[in-house]
């Protein structure tokens, strides 16, 4: 297909049936991120869905993890493997193309069926986020792969597995892929029904502080004893001071103690941060070193951190800028009418962004009530992302654009 083949041609060329066929079989395998058996599956189907293209796919082991059990002890989470198909890995300019295999809903939740809401509205676990979104990628650079030119460059795809819970287990790789790109594309679901793509975004950091103190009888002796609980309230009290205009400190649970009548000498605090630049979140953990020493030292207790930023702030410079507005261009072209809005919410292009190169991660289908149970696609969306992104490579393909 030649590069300036009007619109229309573009959308005919996309099988709108097998993609929906596809989603819906897809989103019947249940990926929750703890879902290792499941993740394997889906992680099977994708590698066999993308070995159409010109490239190597590769499975790809998850980075260790750990995380602090209730106990306060830590233990080692077991990730499913990521997908990453190479094309042309020695092409001068070259892309990443990234989404998620992993949904919200566990194996054992009660949403495991696709159901029709009405003739363009399909209500389905992960059809939406993301199930629907992995499929543009595999239909974009199908369509990509007949349009002149597309020889010329190369790109990367990664699927990991473990998006939902903060890619911790593929940061690292999401990094490596991104280094070095000239732009980056991710399939998240649009922000709004309407194809409004996510803009700016706030960071995210989630921390596990293990408090351990001394038992005693809280009636003979409470006084050689070193309240667990008693210093892990006033740590909720000092990181919450810490909240300003630029960040939000969310301490979310506190785990410990035992009998009314003991002193308790175990205490776990879980908490979230949202920085909404880089000097926040810089601030916010400098400032949090302080106040776990003062703690300590005020208490006699013990203190273990655990944790951090998961997700840096993604500001939108000006390149990222010139590759949003490229992308509304391009919509116009298909009669799509593209808006972009700032959001709290947090994903992959955080990191990606974070390596420097420009990104736009909402080019997944319009849908909503990601996870929950309501959760839904706009199903003629499919096509029409396809389309959106296969031409706005065609354009990163040939000259300055950024």
């Amino acid at each position: 297909m030649k590069p300036d083949s009007p619109p229309q041609a573009l959308l005919d060329a996309i099988d709108a049936d097998t993609m929906l066929r596809e989603v819906q079989d897809w989103a019947a395998i249940n990926t929750g991120t703890a879902n290792i058996s499941g993740l394997a599956k889906m992680a099977g189907v994708l590698a066999d869905a993308f070995s159409a293209l010109p490239g190597e796919v590769e499975l790809v082991e998850p980075a260790q993890v750990t995380a602090i059990s209730a106990e306060g002890r830590e233990f080692e989470k077991p990730h499913g493997k990521h997908m990453v198909l190479r094309v042309r890995p020695n092409a001068e300019r070259r892309f990443v193309l990234t989404g998620h295999m992993d949904t919200v809903f566990p194996v054992d939740h009660p949403f495991q069926e696709n159901v029709w809401l009405d003739d363009e509205t399909i209500n389905g676990p992960g059809t939406a986020d993301m199930k629907g979104g992995l499929n543009v990628i595999l239909h974009t650079l199908k369509t990509f792969e007949t349009l002149e030119g597309s020889g010329r460059v190369g790109y990367d795809v990664m699927i990991n597995s473990d998006e939902e819970t903060g890619s911790l287990a593929s940061r690292g790789l999401i990094e490596e892929l991104a280094r070095g790109k000239y732009a980056a594309l991710t399939y998240e679901p649009s922000a709004l029904p309407d194809g409004t793509l996510a803009h700016a975004r706030g960071g995210t950091g989630n921390y596990s502080i293990t408090i351990t103190g001394k038992s005693a009888h809280a009636g003979r002796n409470p006084h050689e004893g070193r309240n667990a609980i008693v210093a892990a309230a006033d740590l909720v009290l000092r990181i919450k001071a810490l909240e300003a205009d630029d960040i939000t400190v969310n301490p979310a649970k506190i785990e410990g103690g035992a009998a009314n009548n003991v002193v308790p000498d175990l205490a776990i605090l879980r908490f979230n941060i949202r920085p909404k630049s880089t000097d926040a979140m810089n601030r916010f953990d400098g400032q949090l070193d302080t106040i776990l020493s003062a703690i300590g030292a005020e208490h006699e207790v013990g203190i273990h951190r655990h944790g951090g930023v998961t997700r840096p702030p993604k500001p939108v410079d000006a390149k990222a800028q010139a590759l949003f507005d490229l992308v509304k261009a391009c919509g116009a072209e298909l009669g799509q009418q593209i808006g972009w809005k700032s959001t709290g919410g947090v994903c992959d292009g955080n990191n990606i962004a974070a390596t420097g190169v420009p990104v736009v991660d909402t080019m997944g289908v319009r849908g909503g009530a990601i996870h929950s149970p309501d959760e839904f696609m706009i199903v003629p969306s499919l096509r029409e992302r396809a389309a959106l992104s296969a031409l706005v490579l065609s354009k990163l393909s040939t000259g300055d654009h950024l």
